[in-house]
């Protein structure tokens, strides 16, 4: 299903991957991966999304770190659904009170597919 395997054995058995930040959050990902990021009402299915905030990229030279971010390069992403994450129970107690309290919580993501990881 995934390319992975086809990348690795053009460069000698490393895989290709990169260090994105995105919503806070710092992913590392390969092509071919799925990963659940962020939720965003403006992407629809089949969208294409660009994230340009790369920390670091490995390749087949080596690895190429940013100062914050590496210059010219992107990954690319397809995005795939939205989805609800697993259901969060909150339970709240007072001693003594007679007060109880328990909500739930589901949060939403967007489920995205790394097509391609490019660099300068």
């Amino acid at each position: 299903m995934t390319m992975i395997g086809e990348f690795a054995s053009k460069t000698g058995g490393k895989t290709m991957y990169a260090i994105i930040a995105d919503g806070g959050r710092q992913y590392k990902v390969e092509e071919g991966h799925e990963l659940d990021i962020d939720f965003r009402k403006d992407l629809n299915r089949g969208d294409e999304l660009v994230f340009e905030r790369v920390l670091a990229v490995s390749t087949s030279e080596g690895v190429e770190l940013g100062a914050p971010t590496v210059e010219g390069a992107s990954v690319t992403a397809e995005v795939l659904s939205a989805n609800l994450g697993e259901k969060i129970h909150v339970q709240k107690f007072r001693r003594r009170k007679n007060s109880r309290s328990r909500t739930g919580h589901r949060q939403t993501f967007t489920k995205i597919r790394v097509s391609k990881i490019t660099s300068s």
